[in-house]
């Protein structure tokens, strides 16, 4: 974990950045859902789960 020197700038978790974009990816998803759920498959195809499984198969 990263954490700002005091009275310096902030130093960036690009982890945590990348975690946070990802919800926001979900809620937007979830928000324009017609379920009242996104199923196992939709929460895969926002987090892009099938394609990073992909590129691990072919390597």
């Amino acid at each position: 974990m990263h954490v700002a020197p005091v009275g310096g700038t902030a130093v960036q978790d690009h982890v945590a950045l990348a975690e946070i974009e990802l919800c926001g990816e979900l809620i937007i998803a979830a928000s324009a859902a017609r379920e009242e759920r996104l199923s196992l498959e939709s929460i895969d195809e926002v987090l892009r789960v099938a394609k990073e499984r992909d590129i691990s198969a072919g390597e």
